[in-house]
């Protein structure tokens, strides 16, 4: 959609499937079953939803999704759909290349958002997936990726960043700090200790790419929180002021994980207008 000087396309890589009660912590399922059935192994559909931004200057991508360094237990396990489309694949559907890309912000470093940063090329040698861009990775969420608890250990995958580091494509960001001319993040810890949300501004224009302070539409109530959350009250804190701003000046928000609504606009009843792309 063109969106005031810049043009957006939320880009897919595919789907997965995670634990339904692991997604909405301690709400019941009767509740969340609802609006996102769960399958014989109580897992939800979700989506792996990017931002890929085009200002004047840039062309700017947000989150890598889950990328292709994986074994079929993980896809079994996961669920994983990258049959209908990828992300270089969803790239290419918007006229773009890998090597187009200047710039990939990662708003933290969980696999199933940054699992695309890097793939194993013919040598067996991981390979960045976008060979020119500068790789913003918040510098203290780098450090806790680096010395994992071990609850979060799983997550996250060296080879994500590792790859990076060694052709100096990574460039250490801290919180609230502009990317590209109207192109910016913001902390919203709550998930990670770091994580951060994407805010662009064009014109009287804002839109907000969530990433997991609000992973899908049905988590837009405040106590919907997951039970992936290290913090749930900074989350739960963090998303009431973000959609209270977001409902006053009238945001566009993108959901990363919502296989269906992807963008849309707030309504008073805490619901989601969809988008009008064109």
């Amino acid at each position: 959609m063109e969106f005031g000087e810049f043009e957006l396309f939320v880009v897919s890589d595919g789907t997965f499937r995670l634990d339904g009660g692991a997604m909405f912590g301690t709400v019941p399922k009767v509740l969340w079953q609802k609006t996102n059935p769960a399958d014989d192994r109580n897992r939800i559909l979700l989506g792996l939803n990017c931002l890929l931004i085009r200002t004047p200057t840039e062309t700017i991508l947000v989150d890598t999704g889950l990328g292709t360094v994986y074994d079929e237990k993980f896809a079994f396990l996961y669920g994983v759909d990258r049959s209908k489309t990828d992300l270089v694949r969803s790239l290419s559907a918007v006229r773009t290349r890998a090597e187009d890309i200047t710039r990939v912000i990662l708003t933290h470093l969980h696999f199933d958002h940054c699992g695309g940063n890097c793939f194993k090329n013919s040598q067996g040698e991981f390979t960045p997936t976008f060979p020119n861009a500068a790789y913003y990775i918040n510098q203290d969420e780098l450090a806790c990726a680096k010395q994992p608890d071990p609850r979060s250990r799983p997550s996250y995958l060296p080879h994500t960043w590792e790859p990076l580091e060694a052709r100096g494509q990574v460039v250490l960001t801290s919180e609230n700090e502009t990317i590209a001319p109207g192109v910016s993040v913001i902390s919203t810890p709550g998930h990670t200790a770091h994580h951060q949300s994407v805010i662009l501004r064009s014109g009287d224009l804002t839109a907000c790419f969530l990433a997991d302070l609000v992973p899908t539409p049905s988590h837009l109530k405040t106590h919907y929180v997951m039970g992936y959350d290290l913090f749930p009250g900074a989350t739960m804190e963090n998303k009431e002021r973000i959609l209270k701003q977001a409902r006053e000046e009238n945001w566009l928000l993108v959901f990363e994980h919502s296989p269906n609504v992807r963008a849309g606009y707030l309504t008073e009843a805490l619901g989601v207008k969809p988008a009008a792309y064109g």
